[in-house]
């Protein structure tokens, strides 16, 4: 590249970083589905730390992006509610206080702690929105989950029959073991996500990396993650550019 012109030597050097970077340090990513609200929305961008855990293991209440581990082609987001060996259990719970009736997480017989806030109304459905504190070395993680208004009649792992399960109900699994090596991970729109509690665990290999701000958001579309790809991404970018949501640039998830 001696005779180059110049312009083009820095653009290399800089495509060169920006490659470097993504692939060891950040990436980006949006959100495609509303399964991660009311923490993630639909039309958030966000950062992804891809170096933390090669340094150190993913903790209950991380906000995780891997790969699907029945299609390691599509990149999932959840948020890490148990680990390897943990049991983990699920409870009806019922708030006197709201009159409300759902279901609550249970990890080695402690109970993630819900605290009813309010009914919210999301494209025409109802949820009752709580705070989950999730006990992480005797201090608590606190984020807010949604419960569809019309829940299902129980949570748990839908059919699973494997070793690991160790109590079930209604023919689903409500208690059982995280093999070694795998992660339990949820959406925090519970009755609207697709997560361990119907595919399974996920491998640690598989995990890309931990949420930890957004960078941009804005209304867009929702996706499938099978539409997600490189040209959708920046279509997403460009309408979420048009329609800004600049309360949630900057939000971190770091703690």
């Amino acid at each position: 590249m001696k005779n180059a012109p110049k312009w083009l030597v820095e653009f290399a050097v800089i495509i060169g970083v920006v490659l470097l970077i993504r692939a060891t340090l950040l990436q980006a990513f949006n959100i495609p589905s509303a399964s991660m609200q009311p923490t993630l929305l639909i039309g958030d961008f966000i950062l992804v730390n891809k170096l933390v855990y090669r340094l150190s293991e993913p903790r209950r209440g991380d906000i995780v992006v891997f790969k699907y581990p029945n299609n390691p082609s599509l990149d999932y987001i959840k948020r890490v509610i148990a680990g390897p060996g943990d049991v983990v259990e699920f409870e009806e719970f019922y708030d006197s206080k709201a009159e409300v009736k759902v279901y609550r997480v249970k990890v080695n017989g402690e109970e993630y702690e819900l605290q009813y806030k309010t009914l919210r109304n999301f494209d025409g459905r109802f949820y009752y929105e709580f705070d989950e504190k999730v006990p992480l070395g005797g201090k608590f993680i606190s984020h807010r989950v949604w419960y569809s208004a019309y829940p299902t009649k129980v949570a748990g792992l839908v059919s699973y029959n494997g070793e690991d399960c160790l109590q079930q109900k209604y023919n689903l699994c409500v208690k059982f073991r995280v093999p070694e090596g795998h992660y339990f991970v949820m959406g925090d729109n519970r009755d609207n996500s697709e997560d361990s509690r119907f595919w399974g665990f996920v491998p640690r290999e598989n995990i890309v990396g931990k949420a930890f701000v957004i960078y941009f958001s804005g209304e867009v579309p929702p996706l499938t993650p099978e539409d997600v790809t490189f040209y959708t991404g920046f279509r997403q970018l460009f309408l979420a550019i048009l329609h800004p949501r600049p309360s949630r640039i900057g939000n971190y998830f770091i703690y």
